[in-house]
């Protein structure tokens, strides 16, 4: 198992994105993209895999508080849909309060709410695959 996991923290304007070591033990926050549109993005997506030597992708998801899938669910599952086209393994991961924990983490990090801005979609893709680390230990 030394196949690295790619995460991301998919949103309208912006997709935050997170890898693995190889070991799977650290999940680091890498970039965020700047949504382009279902093809541009898919294929930066898979660019970014390649560059990792993965194919395994965490997708936050989107859940409302009482865990049903809302129109932003929606949404992550049909980009989940075009990676997988692109030849991808998609799991999927509740993302609930992943940005708040985020956004909280870089506050104590004391930085300006412009510097939180460009850092937190990345973050909260770490966040997302430490969650989905720990819930799939032998994955």
């Amino acid at each position: 198992m030394n196949e690295r996991i790619v995460a991301l923290d998919i949103g309208d304007v912006r997709i935050g994105v997170a890898v693995t070591d190889p070991t799977r033990t650290i999940a680091s926050p890498v970039e965020v993209i700047t949504r382009v549109g279902w093809g541009p993005d898919t294929r930066r997506i898979k660019a970014l895999c390649d560059r990792f030597e993965t194919e395994l992708v965490v997708l936050g998801l989107p859940l409302n508080m009482d865990g049903s899938e809302g129109f932003q669910a929606k949404k992550v599952r049909d980009l989940c849909a075009q990676l997988e086209k692109a030849g991808l393994t998609v799991f999927f991961q509740d993302e609930r309060l992943s940005t708040v924990t985020a956004e909280d983490a870089l506050l104590e990090g004391s930085l300006s709410r412009q510097e939180r801005k460009g850092k937190v979609d990345k973050v909260a893709a770490a966040i997302i695959l430490e969650q989905w680390l720990r819930e799939n230990p032998n994955h």
